[in-house]
């Protein structure tokens, strides 16, 4: 089995698919280690590509998302921007979870920055579009 998020159905976006893709292959039964080995190592096989990617060891290529908390107990930690929680004890609904850093070609990012760096640009557009100059 391998997981490979498909923009085949309307609204949907190549890649946005993947992590709910994930949480169906365990809600279908498949225990969360072996989602995540569809997601990874059985892929890079059917590519012909498992001595270069796929897993984390030495000598290979390995991008990376670093989270607080156990993926493995929730796929919904690995959302970019996390998930909607409720706190039962305080009757309050928050964001919680979310990429906290990517690792990609050895360089570590802050994906909280990334993602308001990325808002601001959209400000700014958006500004621009409603105010163009003269």
């Amino acid at each position: 089995m391998v997981a490979g998020s498909d923009a085949g159905f309307i609204f949907k976006l190549y890649g946005f698919g993947f992590i709910r893709e994930l949480e169906l292959l365990q809600e279908a039964g498949f225990h969360p280690l072996e989602a995540l080995q569809a997601a990874t190592l059985n892929g890079a096989e059917l590519l012909g590509m498992a001595d270069e990617i796929g897993s984390v060891v030495p000598g290979k290529k390995a991008d990376l998302v670093i989270v607080e908390g156990n993926p493995i107990a929730n796929f919904k930690l690995l959302y970019g921007t996390g998930h909607m929680f409720l706190d039962r004890e305080r009757g309050a609904v928050e964001r919680v979870g979310g990429v906290r850093y990517t690792v990609k070609d050895g360089i570590v990012y802050d994906a909280k920055a990334l993602l308001a760096d990325v808002r601001d640009m959209v400000t700014a557009a958006k500004s621009r579009d409603n105010h163009p100059s003269p």
